[in-house]
């Protein structure tokens, strides 16, 4: 890494940024692989914040800045993406910690659209583990390049060489080891810059010079042949990092600030900046001068007080400034945009200005949804943000009649932000919803309870999966409809659904309407 790069910079606020370059990416990772740690340190590093949340034991943590609600608090883990930006040495981070279990990963499915690159957090123990792999496939699909942190070297884990092998060989990726550990577990003496040949140790966020490092003889031997052997892996090609075809790894401990600094460095030389989005009818680059940008999540309730809906918007083309109208293209109708704001958590800031790769916050009554287009007057729509068919359906049932109107609101205003799918079958008066993963249940009840002030419970509903239907023919679907109003129902925007009792039904059906198409994913229009 550049000795430029190595020197902690002052804090800047982004709104007064606007000649620097951005860096916006996400970090994404298996539950439990250090993942919020790393976005703590990141931040110190940056001079964002004075004081990490320290990761103790499992039911011990405290709560952190990059999880906010109750239900993170007590439980230690993200559920919900948030976003946080900083300036590092004249460069502007934007930070998307994306939720790392299973059960949420619509949401940073939804995240990984609005980033230019991610960092991959890997647990030296665990190796490759099975969310980290399909996070993976989505960074692939868009071509997101990829950087990969190997964490807690400082305990016991699998041998660097295995680790790397492992990388390749599952992702099918070029592996480019840049920061070597020296030693793992209870022989851990610090780290190795492999290109500039030289040790690395203990690096403070607060810019403390870096502890000296200290290698016996014996294990000074072994390092050197390690990183003769490690430069039998292909040299670090930015090409090839950009294309997707080659992952530099570094390897660290976030909790105690080996490896941070030089991963931070990597980003702010390596890292994209902000790249062309895919929309139709063109893609939109960067460098276009007419304001652009997309929805990619809605967030409700950030600030319980004021009942606050928050559309995270990332910024593709032109030069945003506060008090801009701009074309709604779902409605077609123009929104004037009067109090952005950019974000650090559940903290905020009013963003006067905004550049290509800035994540601003639009404060809104419900008018924009996932997946939605901002212009300055061309229709055009980025590609869309699909929501996917949920696994576990429900039965939503109210304690309290009296507050079947409010529970609508809630229903609604959750399903927007995409906490669970939300259905209305065609007979009968149950609300229905749909989620990926059972905690997703859990959130949504607590949600409910804390923010809306409903008790509910959920009850086992008589189906196992829905369908989103459609057919080129508007008469064999409506008679589909009339056919089977006992299995169909509405999701939030009025979209048919098929709601299948069983794997069978689901498969009969299918072959007995060969002209209707039964989807697993529906896209919003924009």
């Amino acid at each position: 890494m550049s000795d430029e790069l190595t020197t902690l910079a002052q804090d800047a606020s982004p709104a007064s940024t606007g000649a620097f370059p951005r860096r916006t990416f996400a970090i994404i990772s298996h539950p439990d692989a250090g993942k919020t740690t790393l976005t703590e340190k990141l931040l110190l590093f940056g001079g964002a914040i004075r004081e990490a949340g320290m990761v103790k034991a499992r039911r011990e943590r405290r709560n952190t800045r990059s999880d906010w609600m109750a239900i993170e608090r007590q439980r230690g883990i993200s559920v919900t993406s948030s976003v946080m930006t900083f300036t590092w040495h004249d460069v502007v981070f934007n930070l998307l910690d994306t939720p790392g279990h299973q059960d949420f990963s619509e949401d940073t499915y939804r995240t990984l659209t609005a980033v230019d690159a991610a960092v991959m957090v890997i647990d030296a123990a665990r190796g490759i583990e099975a969310q980290t792999l399909k996070l993976f496939e989505v960074c692939r699909l868009r071509d997101i390049p990829i950087i990969t942190f190997v964490n807690k070297i400082d305990r016991e884990g699998q041998d660097p060489f295995s680790l790397l092998d492992e990388i390749a060989n599952t992702l099918a990726l070029d592996v480019c080891p840049l920061v070597w550990p020296v030693g793992m577990g209870g022989l851990f003496r610090g780290c190795w810059d492999i290109r500039a040949n030289r040790p690395i140790g203990r690096v403070a966020p607060d810019g403390e010079p870096a502890e000296p490092v200290t290698i016996p003889d014996d294990q000074m031997a072994d390092l050197r042949d390690a990183v003769e052997l490690a430069g039998a892996y292909p040299a670090f090609d930015r090409e090839a990092f950009l294309a997707g075809h080659l992952t530099p790894v570094v390897f660290g401990t976030a909790l105690k600030d080996y490896g941070v600094l030089e991963l931070l460095s990597l980003l702010a030389e390596h890292a994209p900046p902000p790249t062309t989005q895919r929309a139709e009818p063109h893609p939109v680059r960067a460098e276009q001068k007419s304001v652009t940008g997309f929805v990619f999540k809605v967030q409700a309730n950030m600030d319980p007080n004021h009942r606050d809906r928050i559309a995270f918007t990332r910024i593709c083309s032109g030069r945003f400034q506060r008090g801009m109208k701009l074309l709604h293209v779902r409605t077609g109708k123009p929104m004037a945009i009067q109090a952005p704001i950019f974000f650090f958590a559940q903290d905020r800031s009013l963003a006067e200005e905004a550049f290509p790769g800035d994540i601003i916050g639009i404060p809104n009554h419900g008018s924009l949804r996932v997946g939605d287009t901002l212009t300055e007057g061309e229709t055009l729509r980025f590609t869309g943000i699909p929501s996917f068919a949920p696994e576990i359906l429900r039965r939503v049932v109210l304690t309290d009649p009296m507050k079947a109107k409010q529970l609508r609101r809630a229903l609604e205003d959750l399903a927007e932000e995409g906490v669970a799918q939300v259905f209305r079958p065609m007979l009968g008066a149950d609300w229905i919803v749909g989620v990926v993963g059972a905690l997703q249940l859990d959130v949504l009840q607590a949600r409910i309870d804390a923010e809306y002030k409903i008790p509910i419970r959920f009850e086992p509903a008589p189906y196992v999966t829905a369908r989103w239907i459609s057919s080129p023919d508007p008469k064999r679907l409506k008679d589909f409809i009339e056919a089977n109003q006992s299995t169909l129902g509405h999701d939030r925007d009025d979209s048919p659904v098929f709601l299948a009792r069983d794997t069978f039904s689901l498969r009969f059906t299918a072959e007995r309407w060969p002209e209707i198409t039964f989807a697993t994913t529906h896209q919003s229009a924009s």
